[in-house]
């Protein structure tokens, strides 16, 4: 059976973000025995920086934080220095890879199977984050940067925060840039129609 998150060729391959709880909360569950992917995929969804800066860190980096606290890093994109926070939620996946992993602080936090030295590469997180989404039936395209709008996408409707904070969150040049990037849907747009004045 083919995978049916894999873009037909010649179509695009814009990713989505995932937009529901419950299908946040399925994938935490699948990841649950795969402490490097949960945190990868917690970390994602709980920061909104770009797969690629989170594949830079090193143990070292991040070792000693504790809970709540933030660190800076360097977005390779822009050359801007950007927050990441460290959430309870982070926290306690960052532990439970690190427990299970007992590394060394010169390797990689998000490390290749092929071993410490060498990071994951964009195009596996792209392959696992298909993988993941598959494994819970949600239809849709999705890949490395669904982590970075997943996690715009819930702050804007869970949480209501407002596309200016998003766009300053994401270093992006507009609004307007934020909400097309955020994937908002007709529907939504109609959805605001039907409040009664």
């Amino acid at each position: 059976m083919n995978n049916p998150n894999h873009p037909k060729l010649g179509s695009s391959i814009l990713v989505q973000p995932i937009r529901e709880l419950t299908h946040i909360q399925s994938i935490k569950k699948i990841l649950a025995s795969k402490p490097r992917d949960l945190l990868l995929f917690t970390m994602g969804i709980n920061n909104g920086i770009r797969t690629g800066d989170l594949l830079k860190l090193k143990i070292s980096d991040i070792k000693s934080v504790k809970p709540n606290q933030a660190i800076q890093i360097k977005e390779s994109k822009t050359g801007k220095t950007n927050t990441l926070f460290i959430n309870r939620e982070v926290y306690k996946a960052l532990r439970g890879h690190l427990d299970a992993l007992n590394p060394k602080d010169d390797g990689y936090l998000f490390a290749s199977k092929k071993g410490a030295q060498k990071p994951l590469q964009i195009q596996t997180v792209n392959r696992m984050i298909k993988s993941w989404c598959w494994a819970i039936n949600l239809p849709g395209n999705y890949g490395a940067h669904s982590l970075r709008k997943t996690f715009g996408y819930i702050q804007r409707t869970k949480f209501g925060v407002g596309f200016e904070i998003l766009c300053k969150r994401f270093n992006h040049s507009s609004p307007a840039v934020t909400m097309r990037y955020l994937g908002i849907e007709d529907a939504e747009v109609l959805e605001i129609l039907t409040h009664e004045i």
